[in-house]
């Protein structure tokens, strides 16, 4: 069974190869929804190369009109996985905006100076270096790596294994998050991973058509991993793959 870690995990190691793919070309072998899915890619697939093509030419002829202008060729972009790191990183930063708001305690406070007076030279360092401490402590405290922080460093790697060390209940400046909160995680994180490698094509899927097969059976559309998509009828035994019937 697939845990929320594995998930987690999931989203932070592929990450990189996510922003890889949105530069690279499409893999037309993928499992999309079905065979007519499949089609469907290669349609988009030509329109993503007509659309490249266009902007390609309206930049060159950017060039001509401005000689002085220079830059390198615009890379076709994927949308279609842009549109998913947008949304996993969506997902799980706001997952963990709301775990640390409940979860994570505040910075240790530091201590304002105070005059004071002392009867002995000796009492007044003992003082000095206690309350030289306890500001070390309260830096070190607001400044733990550990710590969720809503500026800064808000990417959808962190923020899954920054989740991820609350679901193993690893240290830090957090209480133990409860049930409710862990099934919230999961919810997040599954969806996240079943995106990332639905981008990727990394996990072999199974998918069941709406409509039946000729003889009222059930079709399974099998695929993924960078496989062509099969299709497969429980009652006759036909196979379908994207170049027609194949028994």
């Amino acid at each position: 069974m697939t845990t929320t870690a594995t998930h987690l995990r999931t989203v932070a190691l592929h990450w990189a190869d996510l922003r890889e793919a949105i530069g690279a070309p499409a893999q037309l072998g993928a499992f999309g929804l079905g065979l007519k899915g499949y089609l469907a890619r290669l349609d988009q697939a030509d329109a993503e190369q007509l659309e490249y093509e266009r902007h390609q030419a309206a930049h060159l002829r950017s060039l001509e009109r401005d000689p002085i202008q220079l830059g390198n060729r615009p890379v076709p972009v994927r949308l279609a996985i842009l549109d998913t790191m947008r949304a996993v990183e969506a997902a799980l930063v706001a997952c963990a905006d709301d775990i640390a708001h409940a979860a994570q305690r505040a910075p240790i406070s530091v201590p304002a100076a105070r005059k004071a007076d002392y009867r002995t030279l000796r009492e007044a360092r003992i003082e000095a270096a206690e309350r030289e401490r306890q500001q070390q402590l309260a830096h070190a405290d607001a400044h733990d790596p550990r710590r969720w922080r809503w500026t800064g460093r808000r990417t959808a790697p962190y923020a899954a294994l920054w989740l991820l060390a609350r679901i193993e209940r690893a240290p830090g400046p957090c209480r133990r998050i409860t049930e409710q909160e862990e099934q919230r995680i999961g919810v997040v994180a599954k969806g996240a991973a079943d995106r990332v490698e639905r981008a990727l094509d990394i996990a072999a899927q199974r998918r069941t058509l709406e409509q039946p097969c000729a003889c009222g059976g059930r079709i399974d559309v099998h695929g993924g991993e960078g496989r062509a998509p099969l299709a497969h009828c429980h009652g006759c035994g036909r196979v379908w793959t994207e170049q027609g019937a194949a028994a």
